[in-house]
């Protein structure tokens, strides 16, 4: 293998606190208090008399917080690569006291509903009494940045098990009902292993409580401003590689994060972009593996598209290619071994030899034996090239099926998605050169019946073929049913007029299963072998046949059944329609979370998607609907798409999790459509010991049809270092990368598995992650007291909180089942970069004036926290699937009238909404950041207007992930001193 290339970052030497001559002081050790003390009860709520101050050190350091209850002052040092955080801690016998934070005179605001008061003697699960005196939040220190000011965290709950025996720990898993009232739960008395876990607040989601607000203060009197900011980490990063040449070659080191935008320099391994390893650096032996406690594995999107103005991905003709492994069937790569002067190749996925045909002989020359040809071909010298087969396919088609029920008609808007779809047909048609210009159409509509019509160029005009008997359907095989657009624009015209006229005289019914219309195109699809996607357009009540028909339904099998499972006809519907490399994408009228089955299931088993609409009569849900439209068609799709992964024949495919239908082997996935989103996780074990000399490589090819019926392969290939010290692969792990992983694993877990069995899960991977860091990487010199954690893991912490969290592992009051069921499928699609930004919003603040003398730095990103926000700013959250405007009550009247038109505060509009076009430059900034941020996703999100004390804050509260959540989620103070302090516990 190649050595490790010198222009690469190289990550600094492990150095401790400890190691660099800083002497913290006496350090009580947390974990013998907690043997005689019960955190759940009032009398260890008083606060005590330390303040936590930052204190200036003559040496350089970053990230190690020192503090006890013995009136000692809390110290900031910063060893090179290594986060400590020592947390307050009782004296031996005492009560644990949580420090209280400096006082300082507060701003004055009108209201302040995200800075609610701290109750320090209420118990942690139970509603707060309403006569507690309110310590209101301290502004920022003089001098500090707005992203830079103290913040603290709400008080989390807990649940966990105790074992007496030392040798190990074990869990007690209490599945507790979303409603169930529990008792806050006491840290255990004995000294054992015991590992304490976080449990929702049963009070919040409790219908007759109204969930709280996240509080500006933590339980323990922790100063957020003093912990790991992964904000911190991502500025940090993309200081250092914004807009700069990262060279990936064999062996490199760890790539810029996901959130950083950079230049690849693809030199025989694969970009990041493409495939992201969790660690750099794969340890030897399965037993090192198994000591980290962190999964070894790679996140895969394959069909990554290249920025604009880079090098498009290499291609080369399938005749011309040097053959694949003859064994195991890897394709060409750099990372294969040449032998015998260029005869043979070893195969590192298989380690078996191929000979090489003599028409793709080339001698090798010098000592590492390069094939002299290298250069001139993509696969010997590209770690991401594409090969082009001889053999094409049908082209794939697009099927519209139209809902024409009663209920449709009635609904009012049928007229109106008829003229959408001539429109974006009539564009279609006028794109001369366009890759859909000349694409296949066909055009269905339906109610409890299938209507199919004829649009053959030879006729006069269109004939119509009703279907009746939709049990077993059988569907007619004409050319004419899937015309070109181009022959047959003329005929849509005539049908989409005659359809509003045709429906009157359907018949109404109680309701249609989403099956119908998805056989019937899908039979159309088969009957003339080609692919396609299948827009249905739907308004009547959704039914769920498998419920009533299927013998094995919910409740006609002992295997535990999840609701987000989907029935075994939705799953029998989804493998046909991958068979056939049909892509189905539903959209829903006038949808309500009311009753009825989430129809969401096929398609996004399907590689398409749902898009709701509330009734699609306001201006804002007609205007999302036109650009998911337009969005959905014009997205460049792979069709009939197979995944297949090797890995080092020392290693094997353990799991792969994502939005498919899961096959026999989970090495290789099948998929009907995939697109540049599409992101998979795969799961890595060792089967052996691996060689140190040799490395580790890992392939994905991905083979498919594109929209003209050509087919093709994708391959990616990344070559990564392994070693047989522990400390080397925990320096290259990466925060972001686990966190897409674990989103991954967890959301494809929730459908056997209880939710809290997840979510203890999750703290308890993490939990003994830090104590074996600490364990095997930690200079005995450190405290029991600090927190230590892995350079580029110190934002771990704050992403694993905010996803334990999350609405689809922790629901909240207001979350209904079919709002969780669609995040999760969204969420299990996005690559790193959107999961990322998706559990931890980027908050930017706005401009409050178009000034051309000091223009604002629209990069900016602060903390996600109640205390980010000033009642005289204007902030945006946005994830991937929200857009959140902020507008503070002391808010200039000048920049109310230019964004809003209003100078006054109460009559600004709430929830959603759409920015007025004014011509000012301030209005025109923040419209064009918007259009912007909405380009960048695959639909488009609405933008909600959140007035500072209106009652629709808590969906902005929900995104301030540093905070206690309204569904009861902890913050992330008080869940980075539960792991601390756990982690100590499990090494005593």
């Amino acid at each position: 293998m190649m050595a490790v290339p010198p222009n690469q970052r190289q990550t600094p030497c492990q150095l401790w606190s400890g190691q660099r001559d800083y002497l913290p002081g006496h350090l009580c050790n947390p974990v013998s208090s907690f043997q005689h003390h019960s955190l759940g009860s009032p009398s260890v709520m008083t606060p005590s008399d330390c303040n936590l101050t930052t204190l200036s050190s003559s040496r350089s350091h970053d990230g190690v917080l020192c503090a006890n209850n013995a009136n000692q002052n809390l110290q900031k040092t910063s060893p090179d690569n290594t986060v400590s955080a020592t947390f307050a801690a009782a004296s031996q016998g005492g009560n644990l006291n949580p420090c209280r934070l400096p006082p300082h005179i507060p701003y004055q605001a009108a209201t302040q509903p995200l800075q609610h008061s701290y109750t320090p003697r209420c118990l942690l699960n139970g509603p707060q009494p309403s006569n507690q005196n309110h310590v209101p939040v301290s502004p920022p220190l003089s001098g500090h940045h707005l992203n830079q000011r103290p913040q603290s965290s709400s008080q989390p709950v807990f649940d966990g098990a105790n074992v007496g025996s030392s040798a190990g720990y074990t869990h007690s898993h209490h599945h507790i009902s979303p409603v169930q009232q529990q008792q806050p739960w006491p840290f255990a008395t004995q000294s054992g292993g015991a590992i304490n876990t976080f449990v929702p607040n049963a009070a919040a989601q409790d219908g007759n409580i109204t969930p709280q607000s996240p509080t500006s203060e933590s339980r323990y009197g922790l100063d957020p401003e003093l912990l790991p900011s992964s904000v911190k980490v991502m500025m940090e990063d993309r200081a250092e590689w914004e807009d700069q040449v990262f060279v990936s070659e064999p062996l490199s080191s760890l790539p810029p994060l996901a959130t950083t935008s950079c230049i690849v320099e693809d030199r025989g391994n694969a970009s990041p972009m493409a495939i992201r390893s969790t660690s750099y650096c794969v340890p030897c032996e399965c037993q090192t593996a198994l000591l980290s406690r962190l999964p070894l594995g790679a996140l895969v999107t394959p069909l990554v598209e290249q920025h604009a103005g880079r090098k498009p991905l290499p291609q080369c003709l399938e005749m011309d290619c040097i053959l694949a492994c003859g064994w195991c069937g890897a394709s060409m790569c750099p990372a294969m071994g040449w032998q015998d002067c260029g005869q043979r190749f070893y195969c590192p996925f298989c380690g078996k030899l191929t000979e090489v045909p003599w028409q793709h002989y080339q001698p090798t020359k010098g000592v590492e034996g390069v094939r002299v040809d290298k250069d001139r071909r993509p696969e010997l010298s590209m770690g991401s090239y594409e090969i082009l087969h001889a053999q094409k396919g049908e082209p794939a088609v697009l099927l519209l099926a139209i809902d024409v029920s009663a209920s449709a008609l009635r609904g009012g808007h049928l007229e109106f998605v008829i003229q959408q779809i001539h429109t974006l047909l009539s564009a279609l048609n006028r794109e001369d050169g366009d890759s859909l210009s000349d694409i296949r159409v066909g055009l269905m509509t339906y109610d409890n019946r299938i209507h199919l019509y004829d649009l053959s160029p030879n006729l006069s005009r269109p004939h119509m073929l009703v279907i009746t008997e939709t049990e077993d359907l059988q569907l007619p095989v004409r050319e004419g049913l899937l015309v070109s657009l181009k022959d047959c624009m003329s005929s849509i015209d005539s049908v989409l007029q005659l359809i509003p006229q045709f429906s009157s005289e359907c018949v109404d019914s109680t309701g249609i299963p989403l099956e119908l219309p998805v056989r019937a195109g899908l039979t159309l699809l088969e009957g003339l072998s080609c692919p396609g996607k299948l827009l249905i357009f739907h308004t009547a009540s959704l039914i769920e046949t498998a419920l009533t028909n299927s013998p094995s339904g919910f409740f006609g099998s002992n295997k535990p059944k999840s609701l987000f499972q989907p029935s075994e006809v939705v799953v029998s519907v989804a493998k046909e329609c991958v068979g056939q490399g049909c892509g189905v994408h539903l959209f829903l009228l006038s949808h309500q979370d009311v009753g009825g089955a989430w129809p969401g299931h096929i398609p996004y088993l399907t590689g398409g998607a749902l898009h709701t609409y509330s009734h699609l009569q306001g201006e804002l849900d007609r205007e999302r609907f036109c650009s998911d439209l337009r969005k959905v068609v014009k997205m460049k799709t792979a069709y009939k798409a197979e995944l297949r992964i090797f890995v080092s024949k020392d290693l094997r495919v353990s799991g792969c999790y994502g939005l498919f239908v899961p096959g026999p082997s989970p090495g290789h996935v099948t998929m009907a459509t995939a697109d540049r989103h599409t992101t998979l996780a795969v799961e890595l074990a060792h089967s052996r010991a691996l060689d140190e000399t040799r490395g580790v490589a890992v392939q994905v090819v991905l083979s498919y049809s594109t929209q003209s019926g050509d087919r093709r392969s994708r391959v990616h290939t990344l070559t990564l270092r392994c070693s047989r010290h522990l400390q080397e692969t925990f320096r290259h792990y990466q925060a972001q990368t686990l966190l897409a992983f674990y989103c991954k694993k967890m959301y494809c877990a929730v459908l056997e598995r209880p939710l809290q069995e997840l979510r203890e899960e999750l703290q308890t991977e993490i939990t003994e992650a830090l104590a074996s860091y600490r364990k095997h990487c930690c200079s005995a010199s450190v405290s029991a007291g600090q927190l230590v954690l892995p350079q580029y893991l110190r934002a771990l912490p704050v992403y694993i909180n905010s996803l334990r969290k999350s609405e689809v592992l922790l629901p909240g009051l207001r979350s209904s089942v079919p709002q969780r069921l669609q995040q999760r499928c969204q969420v299990l699609s996005m690559d790193v970069c959107s999961t990322t930004t998706h559990f931890y919003p980027l908050l930017q603040p706005l401009p409050l004036s178009a000034d051309i003398s000091n223009p604002p730095d629209l990069e900016e990103v602060l903390r996600c926290s109640a205390s980010s926000l000033e009642p005289r700013g204007l902030y945006v959250a946005r994830t991937p699937l929200t857009l959140l405007m902020w507008v503070g009550t002391l808010v200039p009247a000048s920049t109310l009238v230019q964004l809003f038109n209003t100078s006054c505060f109460s009559s600004l509009p709430s929830g959603e909404t759409k920015l007025p076009v004014l011509e000012n430059p301030l209005s025109i900034r923040i419209r064009s950041l918007i259009d912007t941020l909405n380009s960048e996703t695959t639909f488009t999100r609405k933008l909600l207007v959140v007035k500072q004390g209106d009652t629709c804050e808590e969906t902005l509260q929900r995104h301030l992930v540093e905070d206690k959540s309204p569904n009861g989620g902890a913050s992330y103070a008080d869940f980075l001193y539960h792991l601390h302090v756990n982690s100590v516990r499990l090494l005593q």
